[in-house]
């Protein structure tokens, strides 16, 4: 499940490097990194994938000169069975920040939650919402996702959006390549917790992407939401690394 992954990942880079002023993406030797001056401060945007070490390391001196530019703090995405890469990028001064595990499941006799599992909730969520609920969730103590997202297209991404009491208060988007529904954005604002909104939310949103025709969906898990992954079939088959570089001094 490798190739689906990282191929709908490839997605949101492209994605994040077109949506806000300035941003832009870089794609070389099978790199793909978005470029994010509006949220210097955060890795996550300021992303990279690669295909192998070699293409790595091949364009490493302009990535880092373009995010050296941009003043970002930046990673690299790497698979924890590649020793190559994480050598290298030691090298050059990134430290392993995170493992997340990297899940996967077969979307085949999907059940959608019951009509009433939640209130109010849409699949057609407003995009300028996303980045202000996962700020809250993840308590970064910036605004750097809502500016990192402030000119995303329409139609760049499936977005759900749940609310309590008429305030948005959880969401998670969908990125459909190559009959993968990738997931990304996953967040509940932590006075909505405990209600179970992100695994009925995500169970909406595999059963619409098992209506649309895609057999298998992927994601990054974080320690919180694993659990929730794993109750509606979710798999690890591997983990990935969050190689980051500091800012320039």
């Amino acid at each position: 499940m490798w190739d689906p992954l990282i191929g709908a990942m490839r997605q949101w880079l492209r994605m994040i490097g077109r949506a806000s002023p300035g941003a832009r993406v870089l794609e070389r030797d099978g790199v793909t990194a978005s470029v994010v001056p509006a949220a210097p401060e955060h890795a996550v945007v300021n992303s990279v994938l690669y295909a192998d070490a070699e293409g790595l390391a091949a364009v490493y001196d302009h990535l880092a000169a373009a995010y050296a530019e941009a003043g970002a703090v930046w990673m690299v995405w790497v698979p924890s069975t590649d020793h190559e890469a994480r050598v290298a990028l030691e090298r050059d001064g990134h430290v392993l920040d995170l493992t997340l595990p990297v899940m996967a499941m077969d979307l085949e006799g999907i059940e959608r939650p019951p009509a009433d599992a939640l209130e109010d909730w849409t699949a057609k969520g407003d995009l300028r919402e996303i980045g202000p609920l996962n700020d809250r969730a993840y308590a970064f103590e910036t605004d750097s996702f809502r500016r990192a997202f402030a000119n995303t297209p329409e139609d760049a991404l499936r977005a759900y959006v749940a609310r309590v009491d008429g305030r948005a208060a959880g969401c998670l988007t969908v990125t459909d390549h190559d009959g993968n529904a990738d997931v990304e954005s996953v967040a509940v604002v932590p006075e909505a917790r405990g209600r179970g909104i992100s695994g009925k939310l995500l169970g909406h949103a595999l059963a619409d992407a098992r209506e649309r025709g895609l057999d298998t969906s992927t994601l990054v898990a974080t320690d919180l939401g694993r659990p929730v992954y794993e109750r509606l079939g979710y798999r690890e088959f591997g983990t990935v690394g969050m190689w980051v570089r500091q800012r320039p001094t």
